[in-house]
């Protein structure tokens, strides 16, 4: 009798996750939720094949960061004119934006392949604990159970 899964609807059904960014480590937890983003926690991971998981990453303005990477971590992008190089530090993006340095991270960790804007799509980033997918929610982590 054989133990492989196979390319079966339940194999590759979505299961959907939350993750309380509060007081955890910015990069620590991007490689969590990328390793579930991109389905290798699941025994049929493959790498030409989509078959991650929703993510659902709430309290993101309570991330941290080691050192003086607060101060000292650059996000930079062009605006493909000349001279048009814009630099902003981890702090101050997390005031414009908190949901943008996890998006960032997660993005980065994601191999650079057409699958990654779709694995991207799944991830959802809340500032607060409050999200619209708790129906769908199944599996917790770093959650208080209430």
């Amino acid at each position: 009798m054989s133990q492989a899964v196979g390319n079966t609807a339940l194999a590759y059904a979505r299961v959907w996750h939350v993750v309380d960014a509060k007081q955890r480590v910015l990069g620590r937890l991007a490689t969590n939720v990328a390793t579930t983003l991109m389905g290798k926690h699941k025994p049929i991971y493959d790498p030409a094949a989509d078959c991650g998981d929703y993510v659902v990453v709430i309290n993101a303005k309570d991330i941290l960061v080691s050192g003086k990477k607060a101060e000292q971590k650059l996000y930079r992008h062009h605006t493909m004119y000349p001279g048009g190089l814009k630099e902003i530090n981890f702090k101050d993006l997390q005031v414009k934006d908190s949901t943008e340095p996890i998006r960032k991270a997660i993005s980065g960790m994601l191999p650079k392949n057409r699958l990654r804007q779709v694995r991207l799509d799944r991830l959802k980033i809340f500032e607060g604990s409050e999200h619209p997918y708790e129906a769908n929610i199944i599996k917790q982590h770093g959650v208080e159970q209430q």
